[in-house]
């Protein structure tokens, strides 16, 4: 499965950007710029977290944007901005992310009880 959504003005929902995002099973893309075009990629087992906001305008356009968080060092925040079927491609991203981790059987660690490691009682941190 593959999403290929174009980033869109929030009044009216008109696509007059020139922002297009795919999202595929193992590679999230972002495409943007004219004159100076960007390329940014960013494979789905980086991604931790996704997040859908959609304020006001966004519902009433029936647009969201879709921030994800990754263990990507060029940019460890994506925005898929204004863009439709937000919720469809945050589950799928969810998903697809899920899998590509399985997949490659790697593992997210976080960094929790520190101190310790270094000499210092976690009950003498305030």
């Amino acid at each position: 499965m593959e999403f290929v959504e174009r980033k869109r003005w929030v009044f009216f929902g008109l696509p007059f950007t020139f922002t297009k995002y795919t999202v595929k099973e193992s590679l999230l893309t972002i495409d943007a710029g004219f004159l100076n075009k960007v390329q940014n990629d960013c494979y789905m087992y980086k991604v931790q977290d996704v997040r859908l906001e959609r304020s006001l305008f966004e519902r009433l356009f029936k647009l969201g944007t879709v921030v994800c968080f990754t263990g990507d060092t060029t940019h460890p925040t994506l925005e898929l901005k204004h863009i439709k079927n937000s919720l469809a491609v945050k589950d799928f991203i969810l998903e697809a992310s899920e899998a590509a981790r399985m997949k490659r059987r790697t593992l997210n660690t976080l960094n929790i009880g520190a101190a310790d490691l270094d000499g210092v009682d976690p009950a003498d941190i305030d």
